[in-house]
């Protein structure tokens, strides 16, 4: 009996320790937005970064052009590739609009020094284009891209290209679960190419 009991025990104890180490391994949810806020933070220390809007809404443009921060909580910052016609070419609300993008997980780059290629339809012309209905969250056709990849049009013209970082709560609905940032190259138009 005495050596059931000295077994129990240790089995017990090796379960205990089983399952404390399986806890710690397990990260919660506030470290996991953690990890997301540090990893955009390290991409975004690589650029100039602008923390307002131009009141003018007139932004640089180009491939050296900063990182504007586009929402009030850093959820989403914008570079602006190619500008549009912000007078005549604004979007309307409703207004399906297409895009094509390429998406870049910025957690496996902050961890491996790894930029990979994750998802898009940019570079397959095959692939037919996204789209969503402009500021029509009601839509799942428009709801599942998140609110990230359509801020953009808010000011800008349609035709415009942009790269954005975008964290895991404006991004694709399907995947705010994972806390996972992106780094999008996206081009907007009217119809599908």
């Amino acid at each position: 009996m005495k050596r059931f009991s000295t077994v129990y025990m240790l089995m017990c104890g090796l379960c205990a320790i089983t399952l404390f180490t399986a806890c710690n391994n397990d990260q919660s949810y506030a470290d996991r937005l953690n990890d997301e806020r540090n990893a955009v933070n390290a991409y975004l220390a690589d650029h100039r970064v602008e923390m307002k809007i131009p009141e003018d809404s007139v932004f640089e443009v180009g491939e050296n052009a900063p990182f504007y921060r586009i929402d009030a909580d850093g959820n989403v910052f914008m570079q602006v590739l190619n500008a549009g016609n912000r007078v005549t070419d604004r979007a309307k609300k409703g207004e399906p609009i297409y895009f094509r993008y390429s998406r870049y997980n910025l957690a496996t780059w902050y961890a491996d020094g790894i930029m990979a290629l994750t998802s898009g339809n940019e570079n397959t012309m095959d692939a037919a284009s996204c789209s969503f209905n402009f500021s029509d969250y009601t839509l799942p056709s428009s709801s599942q891209w998140g609110y990230g990849i359509q801020y953009p049009l808010l000011f800008l013209g349609v035709e415009c290209e942009v790269n954005l970082v975008v964290k895991s709560q404006y991004g694709f609905t399907s995947e705010i679960s994972y806390v996972t940032p992106f780094l999008f190259h996206v081009r907007y138009y009217h119809s599908q190419i």
